[in-house]
């Protein structure tokens, strides 16, 4: 055994992808020298998922300068392969951005068109649009409107649509995104299925997260409601129930419904991009992980993404993880071979982030000696 793929998501709060990456690469190394490892950091659509495309394939990190969650200007960035952007809705609209006194139903996402509009500035002929992580509800009405749609209210008046001014539109033109927009292939990355609204549906799910209270759900909610009737409508669009039109507090939705997106599984599309399969071909082990696996694990995460397609190319694939949840059984029958934690000592994560990385490394070591073990004996 001699052909390796490392292709780790990240671990939450202790080790990105890439420094796994090359943790493992070197930890194999010394044990195994004429090992041949390829890495593949991995993203299934949070934050860093532009980095983990760079890390991959090269291209180059275009800066600007755009509106933040709360309008006042900062600092993004996205990635540019060839003529295909990589944007993360996070990277203008992320929680981290807003801080700890967010208001979902003003935050806005109009920083994210702007940077979509700029990657077509400069070129670029396709979007991929990863939707982890935002701090926002507006259903993607700042990024249309950056991107030229036009919202107006009841008196004729144009204005930005934010979660709490969601009922507040009364009729949309397209006009101007359309032509902008033309020719140009928009994917956003999505790993949910939730709708639009309900119990099962943005603002009930996940605007909690972002700081509303009971109250503030429910008139998101009611909002998110109106949003999808006058869509229906005024563009003959329904998108209450497409399988994750409530991903980045309806986003998923606007971006379907304002500029003819697609929603598309976060691994697969990250997968194709890189090659995964033709890297993969001939690997004696695909070796893989993030920092919590558990029953979840399998609907749809990237462990679950990567074991699928290294079962149809008859690869093993190792898993490797900082904590090992319950009812993982149907990760083995998804194609994974075997789960190993790096956890060496019983305490809390708070107790022991600070040796994440040394842990790991050493969970590296012990992989690497159990292949040199049953590849000589």
């Amino acid at each position: 055994m001699r052909k390796f793929v490392i292709a780790p998501d990240s671990f939450k709060g202790s080790a990105s992808a890439t420094e796994i990456c090359e943790i493992g690469k070197n930890a194999i190394k010394r044990i195994i020298p004429d090992a041949v490892i390829s890495t593949l950091p991995i993203a299934d659509g949070g934050e860093g998922t532009s980095d983990c495309f760079l890390a991959a394939l090269g291209g180059e990190r275009c800066e600007k300068v755009v509106a933040g969650p709360d309008f006042s200007k900062t600092n993004a960035s996205y990635a540019l392969i060839d003529n295909c952007a990589i944007i993360e809705i996070a990277a203008a609209a992320g929680l981290p951005l807003a801080g700890p006194l967010n208001n979902p139903g003003e935050s806005t996402t109009y920083g994210v068109g702007e940077l979509m509009c700029d990657a077509i500035e400069r070129g670029a002929k396709k979007i991929i649009l990863a939707l982890g992580g935002s701090c926002t509800n507006d259903a993607a009405c700042g990024i249309a409107a950056a991107c030229g749609v036009r919202f107006f209210n009841d008196k004729g008046k144009e204005f930005i649509p934010t979660g709490a001014t969601l009922k507040n539109i009364e009729s949309i033109d397209v006009s101007d995104a359309k032509q902008r927009f033309c020719g140009i292939e928009i994917k956003a990355m999505c790993d949910i299925d939730n709708p639009l609204y309900g119990e099962s549906g943005a603002a009930y799910v996940f605007a909690p997260q972002k700081g509303a209270d009971g109250n503030m759900v429910r008139l998101l909610d009611d909002n998110l409601r109106a949003f999808s009737e006058v869509v229906k409508h005024k563009l003959g669009c329904d998108v209450a129930d497409i399988p994750g039109a409530g991903a980045a507090g309806g986003a998923g939705a606007g971006v379907v419904a304002f500029l003819n997106a697609s929603l598309c599984r976060g691994i697969d599309t990250v997968l194709d991009l890189c090659n995964f399969d033709k890297l993969c071909k001939n690997a004696d082990l695909i070796i893989t992980g993030e920092g919590r696996i558990d029953g979840q694990t399998s609907g749809g995460k990237a462990i679950s993404g990567i074991a699928q397609r290294a079962k149809k190319l008859g690869v093993p694939v190792a898993v490797i993880a900082g904590d090992i949840g319950d009812n993982i059984d149907s990760m083995y029958d998804m194609g994974v071979s075997f789960v190993l934690s790096t956890n060496r000592v019983a305490k809390d994560f708070s107790e022991t982030k600070h040796r994440a990385k040394s842990d790991l490394e050493l969970t590296f070591d012990t992989l690497a000696r159990m292949i040199k073990t049953v590849t000589n004996s």
